[in-house]
């Protein structure tokens, strides 16, 4: 299929923008599973440089208390918005909670960790920036696909600014949990965009001869389902954060989390179940050189990668390199199955 020169650049510049946004997930389960989160203590700069210190001797003289002042009244901002919104207990906390200034010491491999994170977090937030631009060519034929890779540039901008809140909250947990979601609602704007742009001149992914009703609603419910999972596989991470502090043994971490933990292995065996359902029944309605196929078989894959790491977290001590594997294949999974779910969308015949 023959593509103008401005919708090829879009499409190319649209697909590395989705493999750079993957890279961030990896980035981020990177820092999360070393612990690196507060490697550099403000931001967007690290210790107030461009270019983070490799030595305790290049820190800034008093930046401890310095930074301190700066968390402490971006927080008290912080706490105005979320008092708004009504939560008045979570705003008390900000403002109260001595423990969310208390910085860690300087950690060179930490610092370079988190300064690397945020390196990728800045290509990709450039490469959505041209997308954005480039998708002007679509301006008349498609201006959905203007209006989405537009929306997903400030989409991003937030992102950022709740990353910045992220460090001056020292990591508080359900401002993880929500750069998380943002961090999925940004691939999937990417990934959808994408798909309009192949799509409008290339019709033939989409023809089946086959009703797909059955389809469409196991794939909605998978996807909700993986949604699902994210978000209380996040808590349950949240949690393992928490013990890691604690006086808690490793191996009693599975244990201790308890119920969490549960809810989260069987929705984890549904999500199985589903993915092998949904195979069978893209495999029964086209053939195996289509689109849907190989995503289907992708997830496939993915699902069964994401259960072994589970396995590996479970049974032994959830050790760090299994944090970050399930973390990005978990992540592709969503990835896939929404892509899926577009190729099963709008069929034309």
């Amino acid at each position: 299929m023959m593509f103008p020169a401005a919708e090829k650049r879009f499409i190319k510049t649209n697909f590395i923008t989705i493999i750079v946004l993957f890279l961030v997930v990896i980035a981020g389960g990177v820092v999360r599973s070393t612990g690196s989160g507060m490697g550099c203590p403000d931001w967007p700069k690290c210790f107030n440089r461009i270019v983070p210190p490799t030595d305790i001797s290049q820190l800034p003289q008093g930046y401890e208390q310095h930074y301190i002042e700066g968390r402490a009244k971006k927080n008290e901002r912080f706490a105005k918005i979320v008092e708004f919104f009504g939560d008045k207990e979570m705003a008390y906390k900000l403002r109260t909670d001595k423990s969310i200034l208390q910085h860690e010491e300087f950690n060179v491999a930490k610092t370079w960790t988190e300064y690397i994170n945020r390196l990728v977090g800045v290509i990709s937030g450039f490469c959505l920036l041209f997308t954005a631009i480039y998708s002007f060519t679509y301006l008349k034929s498609k201006g959905s696909i203007v209006v989405w890779s537009v929306i997903n540039l400030f989409v991003v901008v937030i992102q950022a600014w709740l990353g910045s809140i992220v460090v001056s909250t020292n990591l508080m947990p359900w401002i993880i949990t929500v750069h998380m979601l943002l961090a999925l609602v940004i691939v999937c704007i990417s990934i959808y965009t994408y798909f309009k742009a192949v799509t409008l001149r290339d019709k033939t992914v989409l023809v089946s001869n086959r009703s797909l009703g059955v389809l469409k609603v196991l794939a909605i419910v998978s996807i909700l389902l993986m949604l699902t999972q994210v978000i209380v596989g996040t808590g349950v991470r949240e949690e393992v954060d928490l013990l890691t502090d604690s006086a808690v043994a490793r191996t009693d971490f599975i244990t201790t989390i308890g119920q969490q933990f549960e809810v989260h292995r069987w929705l984890a065996y549904c999500s199985l179940i589903l993915v092998i359902v949904l195979f069978f029944l893209v495999r029964t309605s086209f053939n195996s050189g289509s689109r849907q196929f190989k995503f289907a078989l992708i997830a496939l894959i993915l699902v069964g990668i994401q259960m072994l790491s589970g396995i590996i977290l479970a049974r032994y001590a959830i050790p760090a390199f299994a944090q970050t594997t399930h973390l990005v294949i978990g992540t592709l999974l969503f990835g896939a199955q929404f892509y899926l779910l577009l190729l099963l969308n709008k069929q034309r015949h």
